[in-house]
């Protein structure tokens, strides 16, 4: 299990662009953007080898999800070195956003050199300020984000705000378990979270308020359950042409 955590530790610090903070059931203490800056320019380069393995559950999941779902204008938030890049059915037409210059350097040697022709654009944003339009996309997806943002409940605000009514808003995350030892050892290892580069008690209430909760599907995803797959469903196509109006 401690190399489970490790992975995941440094898979959320690293892709996800921004720091945590929180209440409640939330993260307990603040993740500075600097220093997960930092984290990226000393893991860009050796990211895919070292980590790669354990995430791809996780990420290859998520963009079958994707690739299911009605739309093409998909947005990617902590797109890292890219690796999710190449799984996206030709379709889809992807953003990425990270907050890291050095793994943005990385997913656009990977666009390059594997020919991936549905990358419209990777850019450096905020996850919880991203300056894009209201309803600019269809789908957005963030994996391995939702523990490491200073305030969640913005990233999904902002993430609402740029999917369409009728769209459909994803995370892959681990989340708090609910009992048992995996809950005892997290729950240990929560005091660790600055130096982890990620929140191990962090419970998916800090994300989803209660309704959005009762609307999600959530799916778990190897290994051993340890990340969770979250489709929630943003508005209507009805909604959408009431605001239109």
């Amino acid at each position: 299990m401690s190399d489970v955590f490790q992975e995941s530790a440094v898979r959320s610090g690293l892709e996800s662009g921004t720091g945590a903070s929180g209440g409640g059931h939330g993260p307990k203490s603040a993740l500075d953007a600097d220093a997960v800056r930092q984290a990226y320019r000393r893991w860009a380069g050796v990211y895919d080898a070292v980590f790669g393995g354990i995430s791809a559950f996780g990420r290859k999941r998520a963009v079958a999800a994707v690739n299911g779902l009605p739309g093409t204008r998909v947005l990617e938030v902590g797109v890292g070195t890219g690796l999710a890049l190449p799984h996206y059915h030709a379709s889809k037409r992807i953003t990425g956003i990270d907050l890291s210059t050095d793994m943005l350097a990385r997913a656009r040697q990977r666009v390059d050199r594997q020919a991936i022709g549905n990358v419209e654009a990777l850019l450096e944003m905020d996850a919880e300020a991203t300056g894009f339009e209201d309803g600019s996309f269809d789908i957005a997806v963030a994996m391995f984000v939702a523990s490491v943002v200073p305030h969640p409940d913005r990233l999904l605000a902002e993430l609402k705000r740029v999917v369409r009514p009728g769209g459909h808003i994803l995370f892959v995350n681990h989340f708090l378990a609910q009992g048992g030892m995996r809950l005892a050892i997290e729950r240990g290892m929560a005091s660790a979270s600055h130096s982890l580069g990620w929140h191990p008690d962090f419970a998916i209430e800090s994300l989803l308020p209660p309704a959005d909760l009762a609307r999600a599907t959530l799916t778990p995803v190897p290994p051993v359950g340890l990340f969770t797959l979250v489709t929630l469903p943003h508005g209507s196509p009805a909604q959408g042409a009431t605001l239109a109006a």
